[in-house]
């Protein structure tokens, strides 16, 4: 595994964020019948891409240890975000990845994509983050960099229900 940038590696799994860290939690409901689909575009970092996210990983799927560099902007504003994956799950009840930052990327935390099937049968996708200001910009977009990551989340669900829509 490549050495992370901050302690509490895993914390994401659970749910149980540390404290004195920016948090984020998103959650939303998908069609009952896509839970498969859904899944399989979170583990195989589609979600991301049909986001309109610049994703270059050095697997096919998410999988503990696989590197991921996330990409967003446009031109010289392109801001490159290098992670690696630190758990992911794919049962009938839970299908998603953690994914914590490496050296280079403007934070530091972990943040997860999961969907999940309740015992209901409703289907859901959370988006579950924890963060930090890792570089000097950062820092300095204090509450739009805080924004922007919510944004970010709402963004990913919206975008997980038009999928589902497809298929």
């Amino acid at each position: 595994m490549p050495e992370l940038t901050y302690p509490h590696v895993g914390a994401t799994r659970a749910g149980d964020l540390p404290a004195g860290w920016r948090h984020v939690r998103h959650r939303v409901r998908l069609p009952d019948t896509c839970y498969a689909t859904a899944g399989a575009a979170v583990l195989g970092f589609d979600l991301h891409r049909a986001a309109g996210i610049g994703i270059r990983a050095d697997a096919d799927r998410a999988a503990p240890g696989v590197c991921v560099v996330s990409r967003l902007g446009v031109g010289p504003l392109r801001m490159s975000a290098p992670c690696a994956v630190v758990w992911a799950v794919d049962d009938d009840r839970r299908t998603g990845f953690g994914y914590g930052t490496l050296p280079g990327h403007p934070a530091r935390g972990e943040e997860a994509f999961v969907v999940s099937r309740d015992d209901a049968g409703r289907v859901w996708f959370e988006v579950v983050a924890f963060s930090r200001p890792a570089s000097p910009l950062m820092r300095a977009a204090g509450p739009v960099g805080r924004a922007f990551q919510r944004a970010y989340a709402w963004w990913l669900g919206r975008t997980l229900r038009r999928l589902c829509r497809r298929a």
